[in-house]
């Protein structure tokens, strides 16, 4: 529910062929299912990637787009492109809406933004999920756009406000929403496996999803890569820009201080912010089982919750009748052996 591309290939530059190659990468990871995922960008490229996107979303190859971004917070802006960001513009996700016809799925908004709930209230009435995600918001204004209708955390703890004991924030309002699904990237990058169990712990595998948060360097060699504009080195499989921007300067022990970029401690000293990630969900699902957690659990998390997250639990995630069949066969070291999509297997 969550990826930028993989095995060199983007989804945030709306060339449709690039799609097509990042999808089908993700494919033979296991992943049958998954949304588009752009940065923050001009509203010309927004519309441009609607367009070329919404045909691979009614062939089947998408399941639908994700922007994310540019509504976002400047503070919490992370790897997103800051000369992008802008308020929430309803007219906007209307056009795109429109443009998309089905295809927009997923919008990630920081709710302090003026217009973010307006724009909250809009997604939710055209059945487009509204995400939390890259914000400085507080506890209360977090819980004004739950109640608008948002249902998503979108990658929990990284791009936050971080929680004090004074000062919440978005991520325990987040946590405690019941009808909210938390995303977590389980690479031992982005979170630390106590946060991770943590979450999971809280909320529970019903709703906590698995995702990547890959970018085109997933599946690829150390290097340089593209993000949103901005320049991305790997090394070691972590992917930080280039630039050492540090998005998230200390507040000098104020409440709700974040004294690193990506809820990591000593990020004030790192070469840049985390960019995405290199990883794959297969990787993931390893990840979590070694961290602790039940590989039932994990398989929830990585298959049945994300797809009712998005609004297709009616069509995917599970191993049931009247569901689309798809199939992921795992050897004993839960890598894959075999994937089955629409009851075919994958060559």
């Amino acid at each position: 529910m969550h990826t930028h591309g993989g095995g060199g290939h983007t989804f945030t530059t709306g060339d449709a062929e690039a799609a097509r190659a990042a999808a089908a990468f993700h494919l033979g990871h296991g992943t049958t299912t998954l949304l588009a995922g752009l940065v923050s960008s001009p509203i010309e490229l927004m519309r441009a990637a609607t367009a070329a996107y919404a045909p691979l979303v009614a062939e089947g190859v998408l399941a639908g787009i994700h922007f994310e971004g540019p509504y976002l917070s400047a503070r919490r802006c992370g790897a997103q492109n800051p000369e992008f960001l802008r308020d929430p513009s309803t007219r906007e996700l209307a056009e795109l809406i429109e443009l998309g016809q089905g295809a927009v799925r997923m919008v990630t908004i920081a709710p302090e933004r003026d217009g973010a709930v307006a724009a909250i209230e809009l997604l939710t009435a055209h059945r487009v999920v509204a995400a939390i995600g890259h914000t400085d918001a507080t506890y209360e204004q977090t819980r004004a756009a739950l109640t608008a209708g948002a249902s998503v955390g979108t990658h929990l703890f990284n791009g936050v406000r971080g929680m004090h004991h004074r000062d919440p924030g978005p991520v325990v309002a987040l946590l405690e929403a019941p009808h909210v699904v938390c995303e977590l990237i389980a690479d031992g990058v982005h979170l630390h496996d106590g946060m991770l169990t943590f979450a999971v712990s809280t909320a529970g595998p019903d709703r906590c999803a698995l995702i990547t948060d890959a970018i085109a360097a997933a599946g690829m060699a150390d290097g340089e890569y593209e993000l949103g504009g901005q320049a991305v080195t790997v090394t070691a499989g972590t992917a930080r820009l280039s630039t050492g921007r540090n998005a998230a300067p200390d507040r000098n022990g104020e409440p709700g201080a974040d004294p690193d970029r990506n809820g990591e401690p000593g990020a004030d000293t790192e070469p840049g912010a985390i960019a995405g990630s290199t990883l794959t969900m297969d990787a993931a699902l390893r990840h979590a089982v070694d961290a602790g957690m039940t590989l039932v659990d994990v398989a929830r998390m990585a298959a049945t919750t994300p797809a009712r997250a998005i609004g297709l639990g009616d069509r995917v995630g599970a191993l049931r009748a009247g569901l689309r069949a798809d199939l992921v066969v795992l050897d004993d070291d839960l890598n894959v052996f075999r994937v089955m999509r629409a009851g075919s297997w994958v060559e």
